[in-house]
């Protein structure tokens, strides 16, 4: 190796002649070619290598594939040996030719010992700001999966905590009426109801259906008042519990003279209790049914936005991945109204689901600030000859000519600190464009801004 070819880097400025010697002598030079494999992520940085001639492109692979993370393309710019200041440090990409070309290797001991040979000093700075980066990168990674987790976790939480809340209102309730419905039975026995009275009585409770849905408020509460008084008069000390049951299912005072016949004076409220307790069973059910059913909804809608148990490419319905990622930002939807217009045969996509939810959940969540809570959200999906066409688009005051021409910057953002969840347009662009060779675009004005994701039908292989 040519000392003066070293000398014209700008990485060995400053380095004597011995010092380009010792260099040169450990180090051995490596002609490549387009598509040759240098080094290769995650495996032992025992090299360090510094580029000549050529370029060089660095990989890194994701969950799927592997992408190109940057491009040695200047001499001078070099990458790995990092095991000259860390026993188990790697490979952070792997490096393959994009060109020939000719890189400087170095084996990361020889390295090692070389600098601390020539600059003590600086190996100790450097061996430090090494620690210190792969300190702060490994924070940061777990701080930010732990922020999305706790996002996740706080929104399901927030609409699990309704459904899940009725349900016990609604067991705490069964139980009492259970107890009461025995308790009635019992001191029916006790004072000889007649089987032909319980038939009669029984019949009559199937004369009443469920909650009174026509009648407005107003008109039950006098109902209620009207059963209340009759059932004192009559002796009941119970009439205040019995009433608003009856009233609900649908009973007046004429049903309750009937039924004052039906049973004889010390039989009459345990018959009404018993009544009250048998229509008061379903309607529980009826409710606890509810509640678990809209909790089995919500764990179905989170598995379905996190694809925790899928392939990570698949056939994907954008309308499902819709939905589910409403479910999870409905707390955040407060008085938004949502109008869903989904056009019949829209055929599902191949793709990612959980890196789409993902942009669904940015954009949503950027519309419901714009709109500051309160405004309409309108998600259409369409399907044209290539594509499938997903629009989302607020009501909100429109974005400025400088934010929409900035929109889909890395890093920029018009939202305070702490505020949005900290996926960009950008990070969404890329998910559309690179991932899944669709588009995204803006069509922006005063009451209206769309967003509108273009996916191609088939995916390009």
């Amino acid at each position: 190796m040519v000392i003066d070819d070293l000398r014209g880097i700008f990485l060995f400025e400053g380095l004597s002649d011995s010092q380009l010697r010792d260099l040169s002598a450990i180090g051995d030079e490596v002609r490549f070619e387009s598509g040759d494999v240098l080094f290769r992520e995650g495996e032992a940085a025992d090299f360090w290598w510094v580029l000549l001639e050529g370029r060089v492109e660095l990989l890194r692979r994701t969950r799927w594939e592997e992408s190109v993370a940057g491009v040695m393309d200047r001499p001078g710019i070099w990458a790995g040996g990092f095991r000259a200041w860390a026993d188990q440090a790697g490979y952070m990409a792997t490096g393959r030719g994009a060109s020939s070309g000719v890189m400087l290797r170095v084996p990361a001991q020889a390295l090692g010992e070389w600098a601390r040979a020539w600059f003590p000093f600086g190996v100790h700075m450097i061996e430090g700001f090494f620690q210190t980066v792969r300190n702060m990168e490994a924070l940061s990674r777990q701080r930010e999966a732990l922020a999305a987790l706790g996002t996740l976790a706080a929104g399901l939480a927030h609409e699990i905590n309704n459904p899940a809340s009725a349900a016990v209102r609604a067991t705490g309730a069964l139980q009492d009426t259970c107890d009461a419905l025995m308790s009635s039975l019992v001191r029916l026995a006790k004072r000889s109801l007649s089987a032909e009275q319980f038939l009669a009585i029984d019949a009559m409770r199937h004369e009443l259906g469920g909650p009174a849905a026509s009648v407005s408020p107003l008109e039950l509460a006098d109902r209620e008042e009207a059963l209340g008084d009759w059932l004192e008069a009559h002796g009941a000390s119970a009439a205040w519990d019995i009433a608003p049951v009856l009233a609900s299912a649908g009973a007046d005072v004429d049903w309750c003279e009937r039924a004052g016949r039906v049973l004889d004076g010390d039989t009459l409220e345990p018959g009404l209790e018993w009544v009250t307790s048998a229509l008061s069973a379903p309607m529980l059910l009826s409710e606890l049914k509810e509640a678990t059913e809209r909790v089995f909804g919500l764990v179905t809608a989170m598995k379905s936005y996190a694809q925790l148990d899928r392939a990570s490419l698949q056939s994907v319905d954008v309308a499902e991945g819709i939905d589910s990622t409403l479910v999870m930002l409905g707390e955040r939807l407060g008085d938004v109204t949502v109008i869903r217009d989904y056009a019949a045969g829209v055929p599902p996509i191949e793709g990612h689901p959980a890196e789409l939810n993902q942009v669904w959940t940015n954009i949503i969540d950027n519309a419901i600030d714009a709109m500051d809570g309160h405004g309409t959200l309108r998600i259409l999906t369409r399907a044209d000859a290539e594509h499938v066409v997903i629009e989302i688009a607020d009501s909100g005051p429109g974005m400025p000519a400088e934010v929409q021409a900035r929109a889909f910057e890395a890093f920029y953002t018009t939202k305070d600190v702490g505020k949005g969840i900290g996926l960009g347009l950008d990070i969404a662009r890329r998910i559309i464009v690179e991932r899944h060779h669709g588009q995204i675009t803006i069509d922006s004005k005063p009451g209206e801004t769309i967003l509108r994701v273009q996916l191609p039908a088939t995916r390009p292989r």
